[in-house]
């Protein structure tokens, strides 16, 4: 889970380095060419670098020790952090994408050197492909047979989850800018301009609001990975101390993971060896899973 952690960070900092190039190169691009396209994907650009920065702030205060008021510490304030980026994404990106694209359509005014915006966004499409793909890179590593959306509806990373959100969105983006000046200097009609800052808008509301229904859900409260609970339930069902998992909870914490479990002990005539055996399953479960760092057990025995 701490290599996991590490991923999410790169994944961040691929992001945060390119959106910089981007956001600089676009915004002296929709100065000097006027475009409603190029503007709206400047604030996005700008957006989404301020977004990055949250998140490594997120990833920061989430390793705080525990304490009395927070005995589990402070892992699940990675998703405060990313829930603040998706409304950022929501309002800052996409309200304003709409709002500069309605403005362009009630007062239409000609591109100024449109050509160069053009190379602007071609130019940035390379860098977000870039670092789409070391985020994508991470993701394969931990999605195993999922598809990226299975792999994006299961994961309880949201920084990553995040990531790869903003980083489709704004690859999609840069591709309707693009779409949407070349139109405009086709048919010399800057309207299409607009529409392309609209269409960049409703993309990102939509984007937004699939990252927060997501991280609504680590927010309230979720299992770990379906994949890693199941993997625990076969790890404690297959110990030779063990009769029977009567029930197994798992929660997400972070980047840990809380366990508890009522199970049917082999043996249960003797307290001393009953708890040997259940510190036995503990310290395995550990061991096999490190990501684990609370376990609550309960045994039970043969009737």
């Amino acid at each position: 889970m701490a290599g996991q952690g590490r991923g999410a960070v790169r994944a961040i900092l691929y992001a945060l380095a390119a959106n910089t190039g981007i956001a600089a190169a676009k915004g002296g691009a929709a100065f000097w060419t006027g475009s409603g396209a190029m503007l709206a994907e400047t604030i996005h650009s700008v957006a989404d670098c301020a977004n990055q920065v949250l998140l490594l702030i997120g990833l920061k205060r989430s390793q705080r020790p525990a304490t009395a008021d927070h005995p589990l510490g402070y892992g699940r304030a990675t998703y405060f952090w990313s829930m603040i980026v998706a409304l950022m994404l929501f309002s800052v990106g996409g309200l304003y994408a709409v709002y500069e694209g309605i403005e362009r359509l009630m007062h239409p005014s000609p591109l100024n050197d449109p050509w160069l915006a053009v190379g602007i966004l071609a130019f940035s499409v390379a860098l977000e492909a870039g670092s789409l793909w070391g985020a994508l890179k991470i993701i394969h590593e931990q999605r195993g047979s999922r598809t990226f959306w299975e792999w994006f509806r299961a994961t309880r990373q949201s920084e990553l989850m995040v990531v790869a959100g903003e980083d489709i969105a704004a690859l999609l983006g840069l591709v309707f800018a693009l779409i949407a000046v070349i139109v405009a200097i086709v048919t010399g009609d800057p309207l299409f301009d607009a529409l392309g800052s609209l269409a960049i808008g409703t993309l990102l509301i939509v984007v937004a609001f699939a990252v927060m229904r997501e991280v609504k859900g680590m927010i309230v409260g979720e299992s770990a990975d379906p994949l890693v609970h199941a993997e625990i339930e076969r790890f404690v069902a297959a110990r030779p101390e063990v009769d029977a998992v009567l029930n197994l909870i798992t929660l997400q914490w972070g980047e840990r993971v809380v366990v508890a479990a009522k199970v049917r002990m082999r043996e249960s005539s003797d307290a001393a060896r009953l708890v040997e055996h259940i510190n036995a399953c503990e310290v395995a479960l550990k061991q096999r899973f490190p990501q684990v760092a609370w376990i609550f057990f309960e045994p039970d025995v043969v009737t």
